[in-house]
């Protein structure tokens, strides 16, 4: 074997390191409303520059046209679609972000029109969650959804969309090898995407007998669990570790948090329950993200209390309070009991506060930074906890001290007195703990 001399690229001076500058999108934003909703139009429009940063691009500008319906053909009508093709061209945009989930012909002709990138409000947000997902279990769903959302999109340039050849003589003359089953490349990638879509929906079906099983633990030692729902960057996050200090991942972006975050708590007299973190809300979620995080969001249905986050100092508080609960709605768990809180509280006045109690006359407002309404807040929870629902007066040898401790950690103890046969109690617990009293039960 011989060497060849001159292929290493490796740099003998330090100094010839080129230092580069990452390159971000130019984005302008685009979005169509009917009369008299500009101003939730303005809203989504903001969320979506949100959104588009939180991806990693630079929001140039942003318009919005009014009219009944969006176009069938452009989305916005040949005349406005040439409009913001001048637009892209004056601010220097490479990337088109609509806010909506557009249909496959309509990105395709608006690209024709304004001949940069065109992508929608959904292909965002599922950039954002591939970015986040940690866990294999939340990278099989964002991969999932990503798959589901580009099936119906996929599109094929020039020889990619050719048919195979079959036959003696194959296509042109290309003879032998060209035969084939005579499948398009298109055809192909649709059935290797199907496949890889039953592959990901077993493995997520998998996730959930070890997820049921812990939840069955905690079924079967009666701890109460309460979870964290709300808009995407309202603070769930900073909320649990004001509550728990659970050092959970705290960032102002848009689904920061995206794998279910389980930490543990106790009440005042000592009972136990979980509070669990979840997968934030925005308004016109994927329908695919929504189907792919259904098993996340069963831990909002197996909770006995709901603590809805809204941060108070959105401009449009109502907006997001709908949005969550048509979301839980989705997945069944609209009637869950349910604690609102305004967080975020130390950015709003005393005018915001009495608008925000006309939304919900019973919320509590706190402040995860200032500490404001967290002792309230945590009051409340514990009164919401269901209660143990077998009252006993029992008797229990100092030799069985683990009954007496199972029952300051899962059930309520009313009173306590020393004698000289045992500790005798007077408590609330669940069925099962109650059997192993019934030896001691006066």
């Amino acid at each position: 074997m011989r060497r060849v001399g001159g292929l290493s690229t490796e740099l003998e001076d330090v100094t010839e390191v080129e230092y580069r500058q990452l390159r971000l999108e130019n984005v302008v934003l685009v979005g169509v409303y009917p009369q008299g909703a500009q101003e939730d139009a303005e809203n989504s429009l903001r969320e979506l520059a949100a959104l588009a940063e939180t991806a990693g691009a630079v929001v140039l500008d942003g318009v919005l046209q009014r009219r009944p319906h969006p176009d069938a053909a452009t989305y916005l009508g040949r005349g406005k679609a040439q409009e913001l093709k001048d637009i892209v061209a004056a601010v220097g945009a490479d990337t088109v972000i609509a806010d909506t989930e557009l249909a496959p012909s309509q990105r395709r002709a608006l690209e024709d029109v304004v001949k940069v990138k065109v992508i929608d409000r959904t292909t965002v947000i599922l950039d954002i969650f591939s970015q986040h997902a940690k866990s294999r279990e939340g990278k099989a769903q964002v991969e999932l959804a990503q798959l589901e959302y580009l099936l119906p999109r996929l599109r094929g340039w020039g020889e990619s969309m050719s048919r195979q050849a079959g036959g003696q003589v194959g296509a042109g003359g290309a003879g032998m090898g060209s035969r084939g089953p005579g499948e398009t490349k298109i055809e192909l990638d649709r059935r290797r995407i199907r496949t890889k879509m039953a592959l990901l929906r077993r493995q997520i079906r998998d996730f959930g007998p070890a997820r049921e099983a812990k939840r069955a633990e905690r079924r079967r030692n009666t701890i109460p669990s309460v979870a964290i729902a709300g808009y995407t960057n309202a603070g769930k996050s900073s909320l649990l570790n004001a509550l728990t200090s659970a050092g959970v991942l705290v960032e102002n972006a848009l689904f920061a948090t995206l794998d279910a975050t389980v930490r543990r708590s106790e009440t005042s007299d000592g009972r136990v329950y979980t509070l669990t973190d979840t997968v934030g809300f925005v308004r016109n979620l994927p329908h695919q993200l929504v189907e792919a995080f259904r098993s996340t969001l069963e831990e909002v249905g197996d909770a006995d209390v709901v603590l809805h986050v809204v941060d108070g100092s959105h401009p449009d508080p109502a907006g997001q309070l709908q949005t969550v609960r048509d979301v839980m709605g989705d997945v069944g768990v609209r009637d869950m009991p349910e604690l609102v809180v305004f967080n975020k509280a130390d950015l709003i006045d005393e005018d915001e506060r009495l608008v925000l109690r006309g939304l919900e006359p019973h919320a509590h407002f706190v402040s995860s930074r200032s500490g404001e309404g967290i002792a309230e807040l945590r009051a409340a929870i514990e009164a919401s906890l269901p209660q143990p629902a077998i009252e006993v007066r029992a008797v229990v040898p100092y030799d069985r001290g683990d009954l007496v401790a199972a029952i300051h950690e899962t059930g309520m103890l009313l009173s306590v007195d020393h004698q000289e046969a045992g500790t005798a109690v007077h408590a609330r617990v669940s069925e099962r703990l109650a059997a192993d009293l019934a030896p001691y039960s006066d």
